[in-house]
């Protein structure tokens, strides 16, 4: 199998090299990872041109954009900067990757054989573990149903099935939702542990809270599904001010008559799948 892996990269000095380093390692080679340098203010793009002189698989982009980094938009935009500089039938695995992960070195190996299990997996990853009292422990949040967004690897027709990675926040919930309806398996690797080393969401601008609500009436959720899934994500998290911000990002996003990212049919199944999961 043919891979190609496209990491967005902004003001990440401190961990590209390692996660470049885990990459080029791995037992089953990289036939291209492309860095999308998204106008980084550090290092970084020294550091991107360096291994790009280093290694004839790698490949360095520039794309210019806000230094903000509100969820969804700024990463996906990157992401498909660096899209556009292969052509997606070449390869039979595209990924998108973080540039603050450390893989294990059979990483690559393990998510092709899963792959290769069935023509039906369009989604394969392992989980994230952040690091906390000297130990390497799995991500809050992790769940065996849910691919986290710094990792996904999907399968090419699958990939182009969905119509790619959407720019907007909830993109990485949208994907696996689009996946499913179309009929493909969304797998995870419960063993397969990738060191993640700034922990998800970490650098999300503040003005960002109420864009889970617009995210949810993108989905189609409808206002009961966002009410419950609101209310849920701030039991988890102990803070109750998670469902007025949600809820007001969801009114927000009504009141603006924005364009849902999903058909209405596509809609009814997340709707579905979302309440399924829930009982």
């Amino acid at each position: 199998m043919k891979i190609a892996v496209i990491i967005p990269t902004y003001n990440e000095e401190r961990f590209i090299s390692k996660t470049l380093e885990s990459l080029l390692t791995q037992t089953f080679s990289i036939a291209k990872i492309i860095i999308v340098n998204d106008n980084s203010t550090d290092g970084t793009l020294q550091i991107a041109h360096d291994y790009q002189s280093k290694h004839d698989s790698v490949s360095v982009v520039t794309h210019q954009s806000s230094d903000q980094n509100i969820p969804g938009s700024k990463v996906i935009n990157a992401f498909n900067f660096g899209l556009s500089h292969i052509e997606i039938s070449d390869f039979d695995i595209i990924c998108k990757f973080d540039a603050d992960l450390i893989f294990p070195i059979d990483y690559i190996d393990n998510i092709v054989s899963r792959f290769r299990e069935s023509e039906t997996t369009g989604m394969v990853a392992g989980h994230c573990t952040i690091e906390k009292n000297d130990r390497w422990e799995l991500e809050k949040g992790t769940n065996k149903d849910h691919i986290r967004g710094a990792l996904k690897a999907y399968q090419t027709e699958c990939f182009q099935q969905i119509g790619g990675l959407k720019s907007s926040i909830g993109w990485d919930t949208i994907d696996e939702m689009l996946a499913r309806f179309y009929g493909w398996e969304v797998v995870t690797i419960p063993h397969l542990h990738v060191k993640h080393l700034k922990p998800t969401g970490a650098s999300y601008n503040a003005k960002a809270k109420y864009l889970q609500g617009e995210a949810f009436y993108k989905m189609r959720y409808g206002w009961c599904l966002t009410f419950i899934t609101a209310a849920k994500m701030s039991w988890n998290k102990r803070k109750f001010q998670i469902i007025l911000d949600y809820l007001k990002g969801y009114k927000l996003a009504q009141k603006k008559n924005l364009e849902p990212l999903v058909t209405e049919n596509q809609g009814r199944f997340i709707r579905s799948y979302r309440s399924n999961g829930m009982t």
